[in-house]
């Protein structure tokens, strides 16, 4: 029936019974007639049609009705009825007698109470009626009792049994509620109906307390069972109501209450197997072990009763004594004033205790303690453990003090360590750190767990540090000065160290030294620089690493030092370690700045295997295969100084190659590179372990210090303290900030449109190995993808430059092929040497076809090139010759080939740095002419892509990566979708 809304109208609310979901409320508009009763003419209103109705609505009719929506059949089936089953199927499903979901029977309940309470919460004084049971919804009128009713329960025991029942006051009278059909339509808090009044009552009383009563007087307790009705129901009972009580004692008390800590311990379940963390080629496995947790339970002693803190529901703790055959409930009123005082003053002090208890790791929780001891005392909060756990554990003070002393050659360390009255050696605490062990062991039997912060600021210290047994002394190599300072900073340690030391913290205050007089040529401003650095590390026997960028004179520095050390009489020859390409470059600079150095070129399949013949010499050049072939003898001289060149050679501590220079015996080491990390962090760790033994630790240590935090979670925290350490021993200055004498150099980009045929090809091929990429990361995860990713990019790469390189069948054109040999031809024509680089050979190979087509000369270089000078020289002198083809790989270092003043670079490189070594090879010391260098991109392909990349991974290329591999190990699952995108 529709009511009209041109008549008067009313809106009611009406209570109906579900056969499965219980009393619920319904909101219905009835007409009214001139005498301003409801008629028979009535409809249901819900949000979709309130709107109809709003001029006889408030705000809060409109809330109700929204409210009422929501506890609808409809809602609930909505609601938790996923399988779309009908609703007679769900009902009967869920509310099956034997065989029905109870979870979800009280799910919906809990759903259902919580709703009615805040619609009762509304409903006062609106109209509301009980449905008849022919739909009628204003069958009966329900009047709203203005006070609240009041509850009393009673027990009374006898020599058989225990009655229990209930009593209702309501306005001072005693309210007859039972065998009236009443009706308790919520239970939280309660609504009780009878004869057609709704009652609403004093406190939190619980409608499932009362609803037994409805239809009986009173429930029977057996003594059988009396015991524990009385624990699990009648105490809860005694401390939330009033109680009167017969047969059985009641004590009401009042004392101060004392707060209460306790510790318990709980374990975690051990794992059952040991997972590898982020792929197998890591090397690394994190294991877990059983691992155990502390739980702070708060309770207020009151008296001799101890109630454990859970919310303020209750007024009064209540606990049960029996003593022979009778019962005693001591009902204590709780000074709820004073228990919400401790719970906020805990909270201040960082334990956000809820519902009476808060759960901590093990390590964190005694720390917790230690570090508010004084504050919980003045609170007057007790701490006691859990008298059940065996293991007990020390709840006092601790402290760690440290106290180093600069020595001749070394730092000195001091270290006392206290847990209470005990003074602990600190080797054995040491011992407890490295191998991550938090719980020491104590005279009296008690166990102190070790804080977190100590493991966290003394880890490296603990790692680094030695000890002398002959002295029974502790000590630190000096070039870990870095963490002494950082430690005297942070007040963890009393350190003294020279100012001459410190200084070398800061490069500017570094003192100056003379040049060799005997050095021929000068040294640039920052060349000297280096070189008085060079000096200092000589003079504090620390390894240095030269890492200047490409073209700033890293061999004229390192000779200029060599020869500073004939000049002062030292008699032990160098050794100067390279890659064979670089050789005889090495020869040409030594005879051209140093002639007073005695050169032996230890190399060739004649060379005489005899040390005996290095002492004639000043510096031995030799190359790293040669040491791995002989360092069984080599290992047996000791030299002055050994140093690398290119030392990413020895960035795989696990290679042969490493493993022999490690065996080396200098006084003195040095290593030059421009890219001290290539793949991974732990090409710095091979390096820096080379130049400074101890430095960066163990290579396990290492791994879990600084490799994991840093390659697979990006801690940029990490990353500082790595440098942090390592910055002392790194001189690397760029072009930029030093070499203003250098002419300029101008860099731009070039897009360049696919041919037709190729962006056919290219489209093909990026579609199916996107798919398989991707499901391949699904299956696999990314770290075990990473080939499956390397393989469908370098194919696609490939594609962009020419498809021929992947099909050597295709017909079709490069549009950047075309791009590149229109702008060779410009810049030959005008007279201009060009660099050509790319990191495909094949690349280069379909280069040098067209060339040779048209008899246009060009010098080349890649890895199988035998005579690299040859090719070098050629170009620089030859001026028929104006097109040097290279690959980055063979040619993007130790190469000087300032006739060049363009630099074509034909497919990007994953890090610009590398690129930038390239574009080096020409725009160096010695170039007068401003450098073009010109990138050719192919358009909408990963080669655009990459140049994004090349931004979003700034930091981590600039830090850390320096190769492919290195590059796609940093990428996420974004980043490669955008990339195939």
């Amino acid at each position: 029936m529709k009511v009209s809304t041109a008549e008067p109208y009313q809106i009611i609310y009406s209570l109906l019974q579900h056969e499965y979901l219980g009393y619920l409320f319904e909101s219905f508009v009835v007409q009214v007639d001139s005498r301003g009763q409801l008629t028979l003419l009535n409809q249901n209103i819900s949000a979709k049609n309130v709107q109809e109705f709003s001029a006889g609505l408030d705000e809060v009719d409109f809330e109700l009705v929204r409210m009422m929506d929501d506890i609808q059949q409809d809602a609930i089936l909505r609601k938790f009825n996923p399988r779309k089953l009908s609703a007679l199927d769900f009902f009967l499903k869920v509310y099956d007698p034997q065989k029905g979901d109870k979870v979800m029977q009280e799910t919906i309940a809990g759903y259902l109470e919580n709703a009615k309470s805040e619609i009762l919460k509304k409903l006062p004084g609106r109209h509301l009626y009980i449905m008849g049971n022919d739909g009628n919804p204003a069958w009966k009128r329900v009047e709203w009792m203005p006070e609240k009713a009041k509850v009393r329960f009673y027990f009374m025991r006898n020599e058989e049994n225990t009655h229990y029942f209930p009593t209702i006051l309501y306005a001072g009278q005693k309210l007859s509620f039972q065998y009236l059909d009443g009706i308790v339509i919520c239970d939280e808090p309660a609504w009780l109906v009878v004869d057609g009044r709704i009652y609403q009552f004093e406190g939190e009383v619980d409608g499932k307390k009362i609803r037994p009563f409805l239809k009986k007087k009173f429930i029977v307790i057996p003594r059988n069972v009396e015991d524990q009705y009385y624990r699990k129901f009648v105490v809860p009972l005694i401390a939330s109501y009033d109680v009167v009580a017969k047969g059985i004692e009641i004590r009401r008390e009042t004392v101060a209450a004392k707060p209460l800590l306790t510790l318990s311990e709980t374990y975690l379940k051990s794992a059952s197997q040991v997972p590898v963390l982020f792929g197998e080629d890591d090397g690394l496995e994190e294991a877990r072990t059983d691992e155990s947790e502390v739980v702070f339970d708060l309770s207020f002693l009151y008296g001799q009763h101890a109630f454990r803190f859970d919310n303020f529901a209750y007024t009064s703790n209540v606990s049960l004594e029996k003593k022979g055959d009778e019962y005693i409930f001591h009902k204590v009123k709780r000074d709820l004033t004073f228990e919400k005082n401790i719970l906020r003053q805990l909270k201040s002090l960082n334990l956000d205790i809820r519902n009476g208890r808060i759960v901590m790791p093990k390590a964190s929780a005694f720390e917790w303690v230690q570090n508010h001891l004084p504050q919980l005392t003045e609170l007057g909060i007790d701490i006691q453990q859990n008298s059940e756990n065996g293991k007990r554990y020390f709840l006092g003070y601790s402290s760690l003090e440290v106290s180093i002393t600069e020595g001749r050659d070394w730092f000195d360390i001091y270290a006392r360590v206290r847990f209470g009255e005990f003074e602990i050696p600190f080797i054995k605490l040491r011992n407890f750190i490295l191998q991550n062990k938090k719980e020491f062991p104590l005279p009296n039997g008690e166990f102190a767990v070790i804080p977190d912060w100590w493991f966290t600021k003394y880890s490296e210290l603990f790692a680094f540090i030695e000890t002398h047994e002959e002295e029974d002394g502790l000590r630190l190599k000096k070039h870990h000065m870095m963490l002494v300072q950082e430690l005297q900073q942070e007040n963890l340690a009393a350190a003294v160290i020279s100012r001459r030391l410190e200084n070398l913290r800061d490069f500017q205050e570094i003192e100056s030294y003379e040049p060799p007089k005997f050095f021929e040529g000068e040294l640039r401003r920052y060349q000297k620089a280096g070189y008085d650095w060079l000096r200092f590390l000589n003079q504090y026997r620390f390894g240095g690493c030269l890492a200047d960028d490409m073209g700033l004179g890293k061999t004229v520095q390192t000779l200029a030092l060599l020869q500073s050390e004939k000049e002062a009489g030292v008699q032990a020859p160098s050794l100067l370690v390279m890659p064979t390409s670089l050789l005889y470059n090495w020869a040409l600079e030594a005879k051209r700045f140093t002639p007073e150095l005695k050169i032996l070129q230890y190399t060739g399949t004649y060379r005489e295997k005899n040390t005996e013949q290095f002492e004639a010499y000043d510096l031995i050049l030799t190359s790293y295969g040669i040491v791995r072939l002989d360092v069984d003898m080599l290992k047996t001289f000791r030299f002055n100084y050994v140093i690398l060149d290119e030392s990413q050679a020895i960035k795989n501590p696990a290679s042969n190659i490493t493993k022999a220079v490690m065996k080396l015996h200098s006084a003195h080491r040095l290593i030059l590179t421009g890219t001290p990390l290539e793949n991974s962090t732990l090409d710095l760790w091979s390096q820096m372990t080379f130049i400074n033994p101890g430095l960066l630790g163990g290579q396990t240590f290492f791994r879990k210090e600084y490799l994991l935090p840093i390659e697979k979670k990006n801690d940029e925290e990490k990353i500082q303290r790595l440098f942090h350490h390592i910055k002392p021993f790194i001189l690397r200055r760029h072009k930029s900030q030093v070499a203003t004498e250098l002419p300029e150099k101008v860099e731009s980009v070039h897009y360049c449109d696919m041919s037709e045929d190729q962006e056919k090809t290219y489209e093909e091929a990026k579609s199916y190995y996107r798919n398989m990429i991707l499901q391949h990361i699904e299956d696999q995860g990314m770290s075990r993808s990473q080939m499956v990713v390397l393989q469908g990019l370098t194919r696609l790469r490939q594609l962009a430059n020419h498809p021929r390189m992947v099909d050597e069948e295709y017909l079709g054109e490069s549009g950047k092929f075309k791009d590149v040999m229109h702008k060779l031809e410009t810049v030959i024509s005008e007279n201009h040497k060009i660099l050509i680089f790319s990191q495909y050979v094949k690349h280069l190979e379909l280069f040098r076809q067209y060339l040779n087509q048209k008899d246009i000369p060009y010098a080349y270089l890649d890895g199988s090139t035998r005579d690299r000078q040859k090719e070098v020289e050629s170009f620089q002198n030859d001026e028929s010759i104006r097109l040097f083809l290279i690959s980055l790989k063979a040619g993007g270092v130790g190469l000087n080939l300032t006739a060049a003043d363009y630099v074509f670079i034909l497919d990007p490189w994953w890090n610009p740095a590398i690129e930038a070594q390239a574009i080096d090879r020409a725009h160096r010391i010695g170039q007068n002419r401003t450098v073009f260098i010109y990138k050719f991109i192919s358009k909408n392909t990963v080669e655009e892509k990459i140049l994004a990349l090349q931004h979003t991974k700034k930091q981590l290329a600039n830090s850390l990566i320096s190769s492919e591999e290195g590059f796609l190990k940093s990428l996420s699952r974004e980043d490669i979708l955008a990339l195939l995108d």
